[in-house]
């Protein structure tokens, strides 16, 4: 459930009032989510999305995550668009937590991914990495590889109660990707994690995506190779090479990616498996029960991990 703080009709009341878009008329929580809470509300104009954020998002990237949203939107790309109160100001308070109210994009995420949503996505990943290549704000990816090793220090004492040998085994993938993680490839404005349920399709057509609390500074690749995590493998584990093709020769056809980028591709999505193994892990173990975080499987991402170990380049990937 993703309605971890409940507001009462007074308070969303008066909080509606200090925008012009319309009497409320209902407002419903929206069960999806694991980070912030989410209401649908119905207005005398349209529907909306109003986002109270929790504990776990930091303030002080909330101006760099809805400014992002804005010049995004101003681009072309479909997302959720911030909007401004009769004062001008995108964040006001609700319930105690910061709040904003979002345009609502219509869709639904794919339960079933086929290979025409990961062409559809290839596409839209490359538009937004292009799209961001002039918004000024900046912020680095605090979950990179640099963050892995204090992340894993944090589980290593337990990580043999998910699974016998994974600290050893991530020690050692850990001092693989350090020695190997690129530097020098193209970086911009990254989404980060941008899983199915973070897309959302009428049809075959997708029509935007959402959730940008992850967004940062970071190489182009990177976010390839975390969408084709997300995307590209079956639940038994196996990865669909028809559906990583889709997603390349997609982006490929609106962003040129380079030979480096193409070579960099096995260890980066190493480095994807390990990131959301890490943080699965560590909430797996230590979240109490009834807190806010939704757990996760980390094991998830042990087949892709196993995978990309394998692959020798792009060919493994469906790219000649």
């Amino acid at each position: 459930m993703a309605v971890f703080t409940e507001v009462s009709d007074e308070a969303l009341v008066a909080f509606i009032a200090q925008y012009d878009i319309g009497e409320i008329l209902s407002a419903k929580g929206i069960a999806e989510g694991v980070e912030n809470s989410n209401y649908l509300l119905r207005t005398k104009e349209d529907s909306f999305i109003l986002t109270l954020y929790e504990n776990r998002v930091d303030p002080t990237d909330l101006p760099f995550f809805l400014t992002l949203k804005e010049h995004l939107a101003a681009k072309g790309i479909g997302c959720p668009v911030p909007i401004r109160a009769r004062d001008g100001e995108v964040l006001h308070e609700l319930s105690n937590r910061p709040a904003a109210i979002f345009t609502f994009l219509p869709g639904m995420w794919p339960r079933r991914i086929q290979p025409y949503h990961c062409g559809e996505l290839g596409q839209a990943l490359a538009r937004m990495h292009l799209a961001g290549n002039n918004f000024i704000l900046r912020r680095a990816n605090n979950l990179s590889v640099q963050s892995w090793r204090p992340l894993l220090n944090r589980s290593a004492d337990r990580a043999d109660e998910v699974q016998q040998g994974l600290a050893e085994n991530l020690e050692m993938e850990l001092a693989v990707l350090e020695l190997n993680w690129p530097d020098t490839l193209p970086s911009g404005v990254i989404h980060a994690d941008l899983f199915p349920d973070n897309v959302f399709f009428r049809g075959p057509e997708l029509t935007g995506l959402i959730d940008f609390y992850f967004a940062c500074n970071d190489m182009f690749a990177y976010d390839i190779a975390i969408c084709m995590n997300a995307w590209c493998f079956e639940r038994d584990g196996s990865f669909n090479v028809t559906k990583a093709k889709s997603l390349l020769i997609a982006y490929r056809m609106v962003r040129v990616l380079s030979d480096d980028e193409l070579a960099a591709l096995p260890v980066l999505a190493r480095g994807a498996a390990v990131r959301f193994m890490l943080t699965r892990l560590y909430d797996w173990l230590y979240t109490p029960a009834g807190a806010l975080v939704v757990k996760k499987d980390p094991l998830e991402f042990w087949a892709q991990l196993r995978f990309h170990q394998r692959v020798t380049g792009p060919k493994d990937y469906g790219l000649a």
